[in-house]
């Protein structure tokens, strides 16, 4: 399929999103397509003849030919073959045995069995997906908030929790979360995608046509691979451990469920009744067929519906573990679809990377929220400082004052200030504590500092991956 025939796929992701962008298609497509999946397949092939060559089983110039066929193999060839055939990977080897002189036909494929060639190849291609394609978009999404913190490290805002106003932080500190969240996933795209193994140990694992052409076989089995740069299990079956895909698509769903949070929270903060942040909206962009007021974070529920999209798909991952003693093809379609969590994976960093791009934060919003419950945030601090001086029931005593802000409509430290049990205690405290319960707004904890801390950690430890 190419961008301009979207519209005769089956899959959104082809027709709406990866496949809707011409960039995010274009970083995709040479690792995850359906004629990548044969390329690759190809390159392994060739990589086996080129380590049978190097242990003596074939002549140099048999691998060269049979590297030169494999790198003009095209997918319609191989597709044309497998309506014959009804067996994708031996349609591969007959296409490039059609391409190699008589003596070198018999070299193409030996020894080995078709998932000697999938599953070496795919951990080939989602490895290089992933670093290729994968990291850098996480990567832009990473550089985008770390501008936020740096830009809104001293931005007071009310924190939440069970969506009810908590105690003051700053926006940045609030963008730092995800700042470490998602440079954390990055650390485990990679280590992950490294450590997708490869395989050349035959039908069952255990080596017996390669035993027939090299004394060791193993020693075979490491030089194709490293040739790869892949890794090698210990023991394989038909097919490789599966626990590696696994793991990667635990690291993908993951990078998806932060990019997720991170995109639901900036949904919330953009409601009308909170308006601390705006996502971008085009001059032309349209929010609703009816309302020609809407302005809908559009980006931003787009990627929380990606990710509603791919999670449950982990369970199929799950499911794939199990393959009945040395192999079963209850596997060999739902494997298929592992590309599409990477594709998701990196079309939703790259439009929240976007949608982060053009993000307005209203700080005059920030500062009227903070002071919305009309100071009542103050109670933590002013039961800290209460039980610090010596009152042996602070807490209940600051409920109490609370609950009389609350009916009379007067601020919690007004209420304080007159009331006998609390003024004895009130009356130790320095002018820096009493700054902090008359200005609400600076009892922000460490939040400047670890937001600056963070930003610049990941700043360094991403250096290299980030964008410049």
């Amino acid at each position: 399929m190419t961008i301009g025939s979207r519209f005769d796929a089956v899959s959104p992701l082809d027709s709406r999103f990866y496949g809707g962008d011409q960039a995010t298609y274009d970083a995709l497509h040479p690792y995850l397509s359906a004629a990548a999946a044969i390329r690759y397949q190809a390159r392994v092939e060739a990589a086996l003849a080129a380590a049978m060559a190097e242990v003596g089983i074939c002549d140099r110039a048999v691998a060269t030919a049979i590297a030169g066929a494999a790198d003009r193999v095209t997918p319609e060839a191989v597709a044309a073959e497998e309506a014959m055939t009804r067996h994708d990977v031996r349609a591969l080897v007959n296409v490039i045995r059609d391409n190699v002189p008589d003596e070198a036909k018999r070299f193409v494929h030996l020894g080995a069995t078709s998932y000697d060639i999938v599953d070496t190849a795919n951990a080939l291609r989602y490895r290089e997906c992933v670093q290729k394609a994968i990291v850098p978009a996480v990567a832009s999404a990473v550089a985008r908030c770390i501008a936020i913190v740096e830009a809104e490290a001293d931005t007071p805002q009310i924190g939440r929790t069970h969506g009810r106003h908590a105690e003051p932080v700053t926006f940045g500190f609030a963008m730092a979360s995800y700042v470490s969240r998602l440079g954390d996933r990055i650390g485990r795209l990679e280590y992950f995608s490294r450590r997708l193994p490869g395989k050349l140990s035959g039908a069952v694992g255990a080596y017996n046509a390669m035993g027939l052409l090299t004394s060791d076989a193993r020693d075979l089995e490491q030089r194709f691979l490293t040739s790869l740069g892949l890794e090698r299990r210990s023991t394989s079956t038909q097919i490789v451990e599966a626990e590696g895909w696994a793991d990667l698509a635990h690291a993908c769903i993951t990078t998806l469920g932060v990019m997720a949070n991170l995109a639901d929270d900036m949904r919330h903060l953009g409601r009308t009744e909170i308006g601390e942040v705006a996502e971008a909206f085009a001059a032309e962009q349209v929010g609703s067929s009816t309302m020609p007021h809407k302005r809908n974070p559009v980006s931003f529920e787009n990627v929380k519906s990606m990710w509603k999209a791919m999670a449950p798909r982990i369970l199929t991952t799950y499911m794939d573990q199990i393959s009945e003693h040395q192999r079963d093809l209850t596997n060999s379609a739902s494997q298929r679809f592992l590309g599409e969590i990477l594709a998701a994976t990196a079309y939703a960093a790259r439009r929240l990377a976007s949608s982060l791009e053009g993000i307005r934060v209203d700080r005059d919003r920030l500062k009227a929220n903070l002071a919305l419950t009309r100071g009542a945030i103050v109670a933590e601090p002013l039961y800290v400082l209460l039980a610090k001086y010596g009152h042996p029931d602070a807490h209940e005593a600051v409920r109490r004052l609370t609950l009389e802000a609350d009916r009379t409509g007067r601020t919690l430290m007004e209420v304080a200030t007159v009331d006998a049990d609390a003024r004895a205690y009130l009356g130790k405290i320095t002018a820096d504590e009493r700054r902090i319960l008359e200005r609400p707004e600076e009892y922000r904890g460490l939040s400047v500092e670890v937001a600056r801390d963070v930003a610049a950690t990941w700043r360094e430890r991403l250096k290299g991956v980030l964008p410049e």
